[in-house]
């Protein structure tokens, strides 16, 4: 359930410049990661061989893909906040992407956002500007900072 519920497009317009109640707290686990591994073709041993990262690995035991971290974005928004009336949501793009701390096996993190900028989309969309910060919890630095940009779209055509 979003942590922040709005009832419509025009409602939503309200929360541009403002920060988002903080997403639930996501534990990253091996399978997850082995999952992602297998969808992307990235098998790197940091990823996805427990024993050789506790040997060989800095970190000491294996760490998620950066790229699953920013790709849980889109779901951690929908911790965040739901607006009533969209009816379908689509990715956009990202303008600024980073992986300040890596995010190692049954690590927890969630998302921390802002609003940045609502534009009309058509005649039922609206295209957002988000600041993404994903947290590890217990670090001080972020597992990802992104500026992802979705659409969504209200009943109607959507364009």
């Amino acid at each position: 359930m979003a942590k922040l519920e709005v009832a419509d497009f025009e409602a939503f317009r309200k929360c541009e410049g403002k920060s988002l109640p903080a997403g639930d707290w996501l534990t990253i686990s091996q399978e997850q990661v082995n999952d992602f591994a297998r969808a992307t073709g990235d098998f790197q041993w940091i990823h996805t061989d427990p024993a050789r990262a506790a040997r060989e690995s800095p970190f000491g035991k294996p760490v998620a893909h950066g790229f699953l971290s920013l790709s849980l974005i889109s779901r951690m928004l929908g911790d965040c906040v739901k607006v009533g009336s969209a009816v379908m949501g689509v990715n956009y793009g990202l303008n600024k992407v980073r992986f300040p701390s890596p995010v190692a096996v049954n690590s927890r993190v969630r998302l921390q956002a802002r609003v940045c900028q609502i534009e009309a989309y058509g005649k039922h969309g609206l295209k957002v500007t988000w600041d993404c910060i994903v947290e590890i919890e217990g670090a001080e630095k972020p597992a990802c900072a992104a500026e992802f940009i979705s659409l969504m779209f209200e009943q109607g055509p959507l364009l």
